[in-house]
Order: structure tokens, then C-alpha cells, then sequence
């Protein structure tokens, strides 16, 4: 095992706006020379789901800051969650949070996993989840460095700081 700092990702939510928390903190500790171990189950395997990836949105109904104007989005009714379920109103935040992130240069989900991999972070999919699911190896990007289980994973990241998105 190695002697760096290591901090292990669990990320559990497969939303456009649960993935970044996980990839940006990622990110910055590589930059700061930390070991990185993503670790993806439930929906959270959307991230990595090739099939998926690319297709991940933001549903409004439950985040409330969307009341105040969050992202230039003009709802100040003081229920979101009302606004949330009329027709359209996913794309319409899908695509807001995404013209934001492009103008502050933040890559997509799978251009930043591929950074990620290449930077030297390892990138699992929970075993249990992937059977659950019926998926196979074939479905996720090639980022990923294999399927394991719950054990497995403990044991790969002995000593790291975990942080469960």
C-alpha cells in the first residue's frame, strides 16, 4: 500500500449534479498528490454506465435553491418542488446546469472520469449493484479498473479518508 494520503469517493447518486462533487474533489486531491479510489453503486453507476453517461440530468423537485434563481433559472415561487413537476422542467434545468458548467470550462462527466484515469485514480463499480442491475463490464467506460465488492473495496482503500456522495 502506498505511503501518500488516500481518500476514497462513494458515489451513490447518478444525477448530473451529484456526479461533479465526487470528480472535482477528485481532482484536486490528485493535484495535491493524493491517492483517489471512486467507488460507484446504485445510481451512482450511471457515471459510469456508457450508455448513460452522457445523457445524466439535474430534476429540479427537491432543490430548494432553485427558488432563489440558482444557475440564472428565474423561479421565485417559493416552492420548487411544484415548479419541478411540470412537463419540461428537467430539461430545462439540465440544460442550464450544463451551459454553466461549459462557461466555467468544467468538463463533462466522462471527459473528466477519463482525466481522472489517466491521472492515476482507480475507478470501481460495486459488485453487488452491478448484479443487482444486471449489467456487465461491457456497459461501463473503460475508465473503470473493475467491479468489486463491498469487502473488496474496504480492503483497497485501508487508511483512507472516505467521503460518500
Amino acid at each position: 500500500m502506498s505511503e501518500n494520503r488516500h481518500m476514497a469517493f462513494i458515489c451513490s447518486k447518478g444525477n448530473l449534479d451529484m456526479a461533479y462533487p465526487a470528480l472535482i474533489m477528485g481532482w484536486a486531491a490528485l493535484g495535491n498528490g493524493v491517492d483517489v479510489t471512486l467507488f460507484f453503486t446504485f445510481w451512482g453507476l450511471d457515471l459510469i454506465n456508457k450508455h448513460r453517461v452522457d445523457h445524466l440530468e439535474i430534476a429540479p423537485v427537491g432543490i430548494t435553491s432553485m427558488k432563489t434563481g440558482m444557475m440564472g433559472f428565474p423561479i421565485n415561487i417559493g416552492i420548487p418542488q411544484i415548479a419541478g413537476v411540470l412537463p419540461g422542467m428537467t430539461a430545462v434545468a439540465t440544460t442550464l446546469m450544463k451551459k454553466k458548467m461549459e462557461e466555467l470550462e468544467v468538463p463533462p462527466v466522462r471527459e473528466m472520469l477519463q482525466m481522472l484515469h489517466d491521472a492515476g485514480a482507480k475507478i470501481y463499480g460495486c459488485k453487488m449493484t452491478v448484479d443487482m442491475m444486471r449489467l456487465t463490464k461491457e456497459d461501463f467506460l473503460d475508465v473503470v479498473d473493475g467491479v468489486v465488492t463491498a469487502s473488496e473495496f474496504i480492503d483497497l482503500t485501508e487508511g483512507a479518508q472516505i467521503i460518500f456522495i
